[in-house]
């Protein structure tokens, strides 16, 4: 199978959001020194909050032992080597860039699970209504890459197979 066209713009924006990440979480560890801290109010609904996360996403699978941070992140590159092969059949600039973005967040968890045992997850969003109060999970830039690659894979599948199904449709003349 060739190379797909759009390789180099999804392994660019796999690497930006790597550097993004990687960069992020150094800053939040070494110059704002957040597990000490613990918490940093940016705004009424933004908070920089500390969380190392053991698990996987939202911090589930997390009593997994000693050995769990080692499993997660083999399973995490695994996942990586097979978006690489998807990224080679990308089809659309879209496309490449959600998969790069995955991937990309994907490592710099990776990179996490084995210097630290855990993944650096910091950024926590939250509003107070007349209602409740409601929290999102805290998250980290590269987690944040892989919901909107998701979120943009899904959004083209949509789009592209609407486009698709009506290239046989005929307008009748």
């Amino acid at each position: 199978m060739s190379r797909s066209r759009f390789m180099p713009l999804g392994i660019l924006a796999a690497l930006v959001v790597l550097i993004a990440d990687q960069a992020s979480k150094w800053w939040v560890l070494n110059v704002l020194h957040l597990p000490d801290v613990r918490q940093i109010v940016l705004l009424p609904v933004l908070n920089l909050t500390m969380v190392w996360n053991r698990g996987v996403t939202f911090g589930l699978l997390n009593g997994l032992g000693s050995w769990g941070h080692v499993v997660l992140a083999a399973i995490a590159l695994a996942v990586v080597v097979a978006l690489g092969f998807w990224l080679r059949r990308a089809e659309s600039r879209l496309m490449a860039v959600a998969i790069g973005s995955i991937a990309g967040g994907a490592v710099g968890n990776v990179i996490d699970r084995v210097r630290f045992g855990g993944v650096v997850d910091f950024i926590h969003a939250h509003v107070a209504t007349a209602w409740g109060d409601y929290s999102w999970y805290v998250f980290n830039v590269g987690d944040a890459a892989i919901v909107c690659g998701v979120a943009a894979l899904i959004l083209e599948s949509m789009f592209s197979k609407r486009g698709r199904a009506g290239e046989g449709v005929s307008t009748g003349g």
